[in-house]
């Protein structure tokens, strides 16, 4: 019995130091996985983009829907509606001063004031914060004023299936993150001799957001006076024409992803005093993508023709992470910034490391151009140089691009202020004597041609 006693308690033994073996195989096992894990959630954060720069206007990411989103209007409108001299307003956040959901109604003078703060997706992607929305039917104004004092609080704001046309009216927003007249969703807003102005910081004026839409500006006058407020800010196809454009700290105008700017007899002046957000150069134009997904990624387009674009600190043009075009008909262009250059081309803070340059076609026609260009190891520049342009400056003067063409028509003339180094030259004067080398070398594929 003694025996059987001590065997039995040796196989009690034998089965508790089993079943501890089993349990740390386990929980080791299981400390592996969720290790595995958290090092999945870990890495998979290494590839999201970094913040946008406020002069986006404020565009936060997200993926919100707006099947998700109500809307709510301190006064509504669903039909045909006809008044004058109305007075419109709300003091409550994520409320419509005057919400438009249906019918075609038309407003003569009104008096529309918004105050009541929000934030998020919501008021910069649906407009559940403006002081107008219209997100069906459509809704003409004539004269009156427009006034927001909130967070978020944008003036005037077509989304979706709403469109808008407002002429003669003055539109003021003091809050950050509050422009005056906007689209997204694929709304339409037409404006006429508007006077707009906003203070608040990322509060362009001309504004646009996740979806687009389109919108026409025709005269007028818009001033932006926040930090990373740009008179224009486009994910969308936006026109101006005829009208005074002015940035007193930010950009003057942006281009985000695969959306346009069209100016037409416009006086654009930007003084870029502020570096905000990701922003690393001064410059008063801006072509870029932020992969955040509020702009499809494709060629981004920048057009003028018979305007003044008056730079008064950093570059006149800067493209990063894009695709872009740039169209310059007959404009006058300043540059009152010694130290800037006409356009710049290279990486920045936006996508992925080595492939984040700019690939950017210029054309210009009959236009003047004053500046240098500067083009970094992964970026690319096609120019063309038609109907009497004249180019002064020194392009790729390091010597660093990936690419450069160059092409003149007979008419045309480039007079170099340095050495000047490009991949190709197709000049229609086959002599050069449309070249003014100055003393300085043109390398074309490393071989100098003077």
């Amino acid at each position: 019995m003694k025996n059987k006693s001590i065997i039995e308690i040796i196989i009690i033994v034998a089965l508790v130091i089993i079943l501890g073996v089993i349990i740390g195989l386990y929980v080791n096992n299981n400390n592996s996985q969720n290790n595995a894990k958290s090092n999945s959630v870990s890495n998979s954060n290494m590839g999201t983009p970094p913040d946008k720069p406020d002069g986006n206007g404020g565009m936060p990411g997200g993926n919100n829907s707006s099947s998700n989103v109500s809307h709510t209007g301190a006064t509504e409108i669903s039909s045909d509606t006809t008044n004058s001299g109305e007075s419109y307003s709300s003091t409550t956040g994520s409320e419509n001063a005057l919400l438009i959901t249906g019918g075609t109604s038309t407003l003569t003078n009104p008096s529309i004031t918004k105050s009541g703060d929000s934030d998020g997706d919501n008021s910069d992607f649906y407009g559940t914060n403006a002081a107008v929305l219209v997100k069906e039917g459509t809704l003409n104004i004539s004269g009156g004023t427009v006034t927001t004092n909130g967070s978020h609080a944008n003036g005037i704001f077509a989304y979706s299936n709403g469109t808008i046309n407002i002429s003669d009216t003055n539109i003021k927003t003091t809050s950050n993150n509050s422009g005056a007249i906007m689209v997204t969703g694929g709304g339409t807003l037409t404006a006429n001799n508007i006077t707009a102005e906003t203070d608040g910081n990322s509060s362009a004026p001309i504004r646009s957001d996740r979806g687009g839409g389109t919108l026409t500006v025709n005269g007028g006058t818009y001033t932006a006076n926040g930090v990373g407020s740009p008179a224009i800010y486009s994910t969308a196809d936006i026109t101006v024409n005829n009208a005074t454009l002015t940035s007193t700290k930010s950009e003057g105008a942006v281009v985000e992803g695969k959306n346009s700017i069209t100016l037409n007899n416009v006086n654009l002046t930007d003084t870029n005093t502020s570096l905000n957000g990701n922003s690393e150069t001064y410059k008063n134009i801006f072509l870029y993508q932020s992969m955040s997904g509020d702009a499809d990624e494709g060629t981004a387009s920048f057009t003028a023709k018979d305007s003044t674009i008056t730079t008064n600190k950093g570059d006149t043009i800067f493209v990063t992470n894009t695709k872009a075009t740039i169209s310059l008909t007959n404009n006058t262009i300043i540059n009152n910034d010694t130290t800037g250059g006409f356009l710049r081309i290279q990486s920045g803070k936006w996508g992925s490391t080595g492939s984040n340059g700019g690939d950017v076609t210029l054309n210009t026609n009959n236009q003047v151009i004053e500046g240098n260009i500067f083009v970094d190891s992964i970026s690319t520049l096609s120019m063309k140089l038609s109907n009497g342009s004249k180019y002064t400056g020194t392009i790729n003067g390091d010597n660093t691009a990936k690419n450069i063409s160059l092409s003149l028509d007979s008419s045309s003339t480039i007079t170099l202020t340095g050495d000047t180094y490009i991949t190709s030259l197709e000049n229609a004067d086959s002599s050069n004597s449309n070249i003014n080398f100055n003393g300085y070398k043109l390398y074309v594929n490393g071989t100098t041609i003077n």
